[in-house]
């Protein structure tokens, strides 16, 4: 692969909106760190960023197949998690399928592709890669313990 850079150019329609309620949200001064605010956006980020995907040209058939399953899953009122009953909590899910559906979307287009429609703090890459690894962290340490604990000892 490659490690050119691709420009991709977003109307002033598509990009702004969701750009401008962002930046009134998360008031940065220059230089300043990731902050709370910016994780709580990290789920609203991930959706826009799908959203301009499945409308981006260069993103074949597969990967907007892809992005429309993880849009569908946020917008159904069916989750693992319920978010009404469990809050905060109840958004991990949505938040892990939209994480593996753009790390899945990677394999179909240029990663500067996928930059070019971000939105949130930091890189659109190293944002989906620490998700998915918390993900991974969670269904592989955190969910087995809370289960025996659930079963009790065997």
């Amino acid at each position: 692969m490659t490690d050119e850079r691709v420009l991709v150019q977003l109307s002033g329609r598509e990009r702004r909106l969701y750009d401008r309620l962002r930046a009134h949200v998360v008031k940065r001064e220059p230089g300043s760190g990731s902050g709370v605010r910016d994780l709580l956006l990290l789920l609203p980020d991930l959706a826009v960023l799908l959203a301009r995907l499945i409308r981006e040209p260069r993103v074949p058939a597969g990967g907007k197949a892809i992005a429309l399953l993880g849009m569908a899953y946020l917008l159904s009122p069916l989750d693992l998690l319920p978010d009404i009953l469990l809050g905060p909590i109840g958004f991990a899910d949505d938040l892990l399928v939209l994480a593996a559906c753009l790390s899945r979307i990677l394999n179909y287009v240029h990663p500067d592709v996928v930059r070019s429609h971000w939105s949130g703090q930091g890189d659109a890459l190293d944002a989906i890669q620490r998700t998915t690894e918390w993900s991974e962290d969670l269904f592989t340490r955190f969910l087995p313990r809370a289960l025996r604990r659930l079963v009790g000892p065997s």
